[in-house]
């Protein structure tokens, strides 16, 4: 199964009691269909001493199978905590994002979404020489507002 169809047939589970293992969460959604892994992530942390970080992840082998898992498990109840479930998202590498060890418009991804254009360029120039065109007057156009109120009809 390529990476695309993996994730669409993964879903997320967020919101987990410390006490739900990676059994508990499969037999909760065994009833949607076949599942090929359960996964709890553990916390980064050596010194913490949590099972894991209160989300994990179930994979499908058909991607409708994850389509109805959510619809009818999002904020249902799991040992008396509710519990979030969609589609999962693809893992973001190390190097993007906040908390990545580099400025986020050092990014290619960052860049890409907000490189300005030439035409963007332009209309900013167009804009700015109009401004300055302005007579330097502010009073400049009020002649005919002399007399304050309303006018008699």
């Amino acid at each position: 199964m390529t990476d695309a169809a993996r994730l669409k047939a993964t879903v997320y589970v967020g919101g987990l009691d410390h006490a739900v293992n990676e059994k508990v969460l499969a037999d909760a959604f065994l009833p949607f269909g076949e599942i090929v892994e359960v996964s709890l992530p553990k916390p980064e942390l050596p010194s913490s001493t949590d099972p894991h970080r209160g989300f994990g992840y179930v994979e499908f082998e058909i991607p409708g199978d994850a389509k109805e898992a959510i619809d009818n498990m999002d904020q249902s109840e799991i040992f008396g905590r509710v519990i979030k479930v969609s589609a999962a998202k693809p893992q973001k590498a190390s190097n993007e994002g906040l908390g990545s060890r580099t400025a986020v418009w050092e990014q290619e991804g960052w860049l890409a979404k907000h490189a300005v254009s030439d035409e963007d360029k332009l209309a900013a120039e167009q804009a700015r020489n109009a401004l300055e065109s302005r007579p330097d007057d502010p009073m400049q156009g009020l002649e005919g507002l002399d007399v304050a109120g309303p006018q008699p009809a």
